[in-house]
């Protein structure tokens, strides 16, 4: 699999690292081997490369939702917020996929 096709852009993302909520409009990027994850306004809240990052579908969450660990630190990720349209379960299936395809590990 090459690296275009891991590569993986989500915006309207609501990033939660538990308790509280970090942006509900944020952005999820995979480009460059690297997982960004952004606020609405760009600022990146967490960084790292892609095979260093664990993602997987928490059982308690909606097909939307997915949990990855980056660099230690768990966050709750629910595609599709803004819109509140149904591709929130096909985006969270995308970025597993995509994350595995760069090389990272799912939960």
């Amino acid at each position: 699999m090459g690296m275009a096709e891991s590569e993986f852009s989500a915006t309207g993302v609501r990033i939660e690292r538990w308790p509280r909520s970090l942006t509900r409009a944020g952005q999820v990027m995979i480009k460059d081997g690297r997982l960004a994850l952004l606020t609405s306004y760009g600022r990146v809240i967490e960084s790292a490369p892609v095979r260093a990052v664990r993602a997987g579908k928490p059982w308690f969450a909606d097909d939307a939702s997915t949990v990855a660990t980056v660099n230690g630190k768990r966050y709750r990720l629910t595609m599709g917020q803004r819109s509140r349209r149904p591709e929130g379960g096909a985006l969270a299936g995308r970025f597993l996929e995509a994350v595995r395809g760069a090389g990272g590990s799912r939960d």
